[in-house]
């Protein structure tokens, strides 16, 4: 799966569990396609500092899903429903 829809998906799930700025930095470059020295300017850091809080959201996101597995399972519960009545999975897709 490529890492950028990989990561999408993580911060679906987890991330509320980073800091402001680790949210921000992240949707500037993965939802907005912003790069780290447009971030960096309009945020008026460094380019460093933005590359650092944006790996380090990365780096929280796998480990989170590596303890949770939150996205593994619930891939695992859409192959599993994927052949029941349609109106009960839908049912457990709202749910997921």
């Amino acid at each position: 799966m490529d890492k950028t829809i990989y990561l999408s998906n993580l911060f679906d799930y987890y991330g509320e569990l980073l800091t402001e700025k680790q949210q921000s930095y992240f949707k500037d470059y993965y939802f907005k396609n912003l790069t780290l020295s447009e971030i960096s300017e309009n945020e008026n850091v460094s380019r460093n500092a933005v590359h650092k809080q944006i790996k380090d959201a990365e780096n929280k996101l796998n480990h989170y899903e590596t303890i949770l597995k939150q996205y593994q399972n619930s891939l695992k519960i859409k192959q599993i429903i994927k052949n029941l009545d349609p109106k009960i999975k839908n049912k457990i897709e709202e749910l997921l």
